[in-house]
């Protein structure tokens, strides 16, 4: 059975204030002989989403999944992913350390290379963490000696980025995948021709272009055309394999959404697009 959750995972960085603290800690502060001045920190900390590369845990070092990620906001609230399931905490900091308490978090059942990690994750993402910010990279430490290697993640564009469907939606409340379903839906957008029209920001304005890519089990293209936030699909072709059941109810549940007009967001690398009756997919960027 898919479990059902609701996502309201605002992107965010209290992890970014402490980093503030972190990178200011050793420079001259306003009464310092210098005037006052200060150096910028290495890396823009306001805004960052930090991706997970591993955990070390008792020596042993785990390698993270895709998408392992930690976002922190100035008010204390911690969200990201642990591997497989989402998760929101509380952040108390002080000077360059982070304590972090009341963790909650949704309930998808994991593979286990992936419930290994998250576990480990999970553990070290508790209580108080030593910062430590070198360039692009950050180091959180426990006072058991056990640390989670982060470094900061690029936003994804919308064009040129090969997405994987990762959960359906309806009206704000996500489902995830049937067992055997996941991670084979995935499609890219491409702009034919032309400028940019602001991909970079994950925004593409009145471009023509081109969807192409797998529903789960039959092969797909369309035409496109994005107008703000609106994405026009044009008729969509398709290979015409018989799929396993569960394969076809996504593949049945994604065309849907490919019929008209959908209304799409992007927060960070997650690509939600909504059909007119509220319904639709959630697909996240692929790590190249």
């Amino acid at each position: 059975m898919p479990t059902t959750h609701k996502h309201h995972l605002t992107a965010t960085a209290a992890l970014v204030a402490l980093l503030a603290l972190t990178a200011c800690g050793t420079e001259p502060g306003s009464g310092a002989g210098d005037g006052g001045g200060s150096k910028r920190p290495d890396v823009p900390v306001t805004g960052v989403t930090w991706a997970v590369d591993s955990v070390t845990v008792d020596g042993r070092k785990h390698t993270a999944p895709a998408r392992a990620h930690v976002q922190v906001d100035a008010k204390g609230k911690v969200t990201g992913n642990y591997g497989c399931n989402h998760f929101n905490a509380k952040a108390d900091i002080d000077g360059d350390h982070i304590t972090i308490s009341d963790a909650g978090m949704t309930e998808m059942a994991c593979s286990g290379d992936v419930q290994r990690f998250e576990d480990a994750l999970r553990a070290a993402l508790d209580g108080r963490l030593k910062a430590t910010l070198d360039g692009g990279r950050l180091t959180l430490t426990t006072a058991q000696g056990d640390s989670v290697l982060l470094s900061e993640q690029r936003p994804a564009p919308l064009t040129g980025t090969t997405w994987t469907v990762e959960s359906l939606t309806s009206d704000g409340t996500a489902t995830s995948l049937p067992a055997g379903a996941e991670g084979k839906a995935r499609f890219v957008l491409a702009e034919d021709g032309g400028k940019d029209g602001g991909a970079s920001q994950g925004k593409v304005r009145g471009k023509e272009g081109s969807i192409r890519g797998n529903l789960g089990c039959n092969s797909f293209s369309a035409t496109v055309t994005t107008e703000g936030s609106a994405i026009t699909f044009g008729r969509v072709t398709s290979t015409r394999k018989l799929c396993p059941g569960p394969a076809m109810d996504v593949e049945r549940a994604l065309l849907k959404v490919l019929e008209g007009t959908a209304t799409y967001t992007i927060d960070h690398r997650t690509l939600t697009l909504t059909g007119p009756d509220g319904t639709g997919f959630a697909a996240r960027a692929s790590e190249k």
